[in-house]
């Protein structure tokens, strides 16, 4: 066999399945904060970090539909 079968095992797909919901709540939960601060730095610096772990989020799924991530 000279390709690598494009396959993910059981404990991968729940290993990412978790590293997606790690994600995604951290995502939610930076907005949610993000709203009870009322200093602007502040504010703006938990936005990239919430956009961070959407992106993240986005990568796993790519992922998931079998597209080529790199």
């Amino acid at each position: 066999m000279k390709e690598v079968p494009n396959i993910i095992s059981t404990k991968d797909l729940d290993y990412l399945k978790d590293m997606f919901q790690w994600n995604f709540v951290a995502s939610k939960e930076i907005d949610h904060f993000k709203e009870e601060v009322k200093a602007e730095d502040i504010k703006e610096l938990l936005s990239d970090i919430a956009k961070m772990h959407m992106v993240h989020c986005k990568c796993l799924l790519s992922i998931l539909q079998g597209d080529n991530y790199e």
